[in-house]
């Protein structure tokens, strides 16, 4: 009961957000159409019901013109019936497509927004692969919520109706037993709550283990389509080092969960299937074995005993709605799972936000960038590298050398504000604005001019001084290809998305502009042409570079280097000695 409860909990933890939205008169109203309708349908199952027993005494009694009648009468009641179900139908699909489209945003919204996603990743991230929990989970618990919670309903609806037309007609066609009748008030209805009462229970037992089984089949699943389009995106090395077997090993291998798991999900499911397919088919007899007595015996007509069938069957329905639904159930609640805890994971990491023992990021009126007593450390809390009392002056070109390892890359991160372990805090000029360059830039998938735009929007810069940025980067082929569509990272050797990089930052123009061995990939007079080319073309930006070629020294005012202290690293200024 109290899993039953956490889990409508969370249910609605996931859900109220849309139905208080800006689209939430919208949502009610077509959640109430989607409820009405089925209301109304539930209606026409009574008056269906009704007609068995009409129509079929008319059989029996050979009745023609009653029996044609009943045909017409039929004939309204369908159309009438398919109709509902059609609006049903898409009226449902409606709500489904702006519910989800509502989740869709907002999940990108948290999990994009102050490096939430780079930081799940570095705390471990307990939602493993949110590309499927956004793409594919969303769609599920929309789908399967709406599906499940108006089955239910209607569940509900059909057994009040029934129930009162079962009960009156136990009355009608008495238990006949062995030539006697039993008086036993509504024992129809008692049968059938008996019935599916015992269905539930053994369902239960036999599907639980679902649960579990479809939550870890999503994950693998997931974990192996993750894989396979790394192996795509990192084809060149794989083919380079000749990794394809060891690749063919590592995928086999992840697949092999999915197989295993797979398995015991059939095995699982032909257990249930084989249960519930028996219970179904022994529903429809039942009520039969039940009547017939009475009506051999003269107690009730053909028309009551089809009636009384229906009847039994709708409210044995009903009271089955778990057992017919239970691997949906099962799988509805591995994707609840899945969600929630996509979404403790997005709140764990805003919280770190308000921790006061982690690095800060805060704005002053100042003429660099500072560091008060700034300790950065890995996520476990191992130190690893510390600034206090050393700035980075504006209009001083900085080169930062140091040993691998030692934490330069992880300094640029905590002063780009994506890196929170720690404590103290970086000082940033107010108003300035700062761009990291990596040594393996980002590119999205599409046209050239946006990939070079990035971040900024697209149209943000004329074909114009695209063309010439590209061009003064020492890409001049690539300078008439603005509106070619490429998976860029993948298409332009490393030394070209290098040089594309500098062309992003000469179009953004940065305050300071960061060079995490940018240009590594180069030869050293291209390297050399392109820091001459930032120092012509951006004489407002401070470059900070990370490098351990000595030809850098030439393009830099001062040196500063992360040397080891104690236990961890320091980052400490350097006396340039005079050439």
């Amino acid at each position: 009961m109290n899993n039953i409860r956490s889990t409508l909990a969370t249910v609605w933890r996931i859900a109220a957000p849309y139905f208080r939205s800006d689209d939430k008169w919208m949502a009610w109203g077509l959640l109430s159409a989607v409820i009405a309708i089925e209301l109304a349908v539930v209606g026409l199952m009574v008056l269906f019901n009704r007609w068995n027993n009409v129509f079929y005494n008319a059989l029996q009694e050979k009745n023609f013109d009653v029996f044609t009648y009943q045909i017409g009468y039929f004939c309204v009641l369908a159309a009438i019936f398919i109709a509902l179900k059609v609006y049903q139908l898409y009226l449902n699909q409606w709500l489904q497509i702006r519910w989800r489209r509502f989740m869709t945003e907002r999940y990108l919204g948290g999990w994009l927004h102050d490096a939430r996603h780079y930081q799940m990743q570095l705390l471990g991230d307990a939602a493993d692969n949110p590309d499927q929990r956004i793409a594919e989970d969303t769609q599920l618990f929309v789908e399967r919520t709406l599906a499940l919670g108006v089955g239910l309903l209607s569940s509900i609806v059909t057994l009040a109706s029934f129930v009162v037309i079962l009960w009156g007609l136990s009355e009608a066609a008495p238990l006949h037993v062995f030539g006697r009748d039993i008086p036993i008030p509504g024992y129809l209805v008692w049968g059938a709550l008996i019935y599916a009462i015992v269905g539930t229970w053994l369902t239960h037992l036999i599907g639980r283990p679902l649960v579990g089984l479809n939550f870890q089949q999503q994950r693998f699943e997931a974990d192996f389509r993750f894989n396979l389009v790394r192996a795509r995106e990192n084809s060149e090395q794989i083919a380079l080092l000749r990794g394809e077997p060891a690749e063919r090993e590592r995928l086999a291998l992840r697949f092999a969960r999915v197989v295993e798991n797979w398995l015991g999900i059939m095995t699982r499911t032909k257990k249930l299937t084989a249960f519930t397919a028996s219970y179904s088919q022994a529903s429809i007899i039942f009520p039969y074995v039940l009547v017939a007595p009475a009506y051999f015996a003269g107690k009730v007509q053909l028309g009551g005993m089809m009636q009384t069938a229906s009847a039994f069957g709708s409210v044995q329905d009903a009271l089955s709605f778990f057992i017919t639904a239970y691997r949906t159930l099962a799988e509805w609640q591995a994707v609840v799972a899945r969600l929630d805890g996509f979404e403790r994971s997005i709140e764990t990491v805003t919280a770190l936000a308000a921790e006061a023992d982690l690095v800060h990021v805060a704005t002053a009126e100042s003429s660099g960038i500072a560091f008060n007593k700034l300790a950065v450390n890995l996520p476990d809390g191992t130190p690893l590298v510390s600034a206090d009392g050393v700035q980075l002056r504006g209009n001083q070109r900085t080169l930062i050398t140091g040993p691998s390892g030692s934490g330069k890359s992880t300094l640029f991160r905590a002063i780009a504000g994506i890196w929170p372990f720690g404590s103290g805090k970086v000082v940033v000029p107010t108003g300035a604005t700062l761009m990291m360059l990596p040594q393996r830039p980002y590119f999205p998938v599409g046209p050239l001019d946006a990939a070079v735009s990035y971040p900024a929007e697209t149209g943000s810069f004329t074909a114009a001084q695209l063309s010439e940025a590209i061009s003064a980067v020492g890409l001049p082929a690539l300078a008439a290809r603005l509106e070619e569509h490429g998976h860029w990272n993948r298409m332009l050797s490393l030394g070209e998305q290098q040089r594309l990089g500098l062309a992003r930052a000469l179009l953004h123009k940065p305050d300071y502009l960061f060079l995490d061995e940018a240009t590594a990939s180069l030869d050293e007079p291209s390297e050399a042409a392109l820091y001459r080319l930032l120092q012509e073309r951006l004489p407002g930006t401070t470059p900070v570079s990370i490098g351990h070629r000595s030809t850098l020294n030439a393009f830099h005012q001062h040196d500063m280097t992360v040397a080891r202290d104690g236990n961890h690293f320091a980052l400490q200024d350097q006396v340039r000695l005079p050439a």
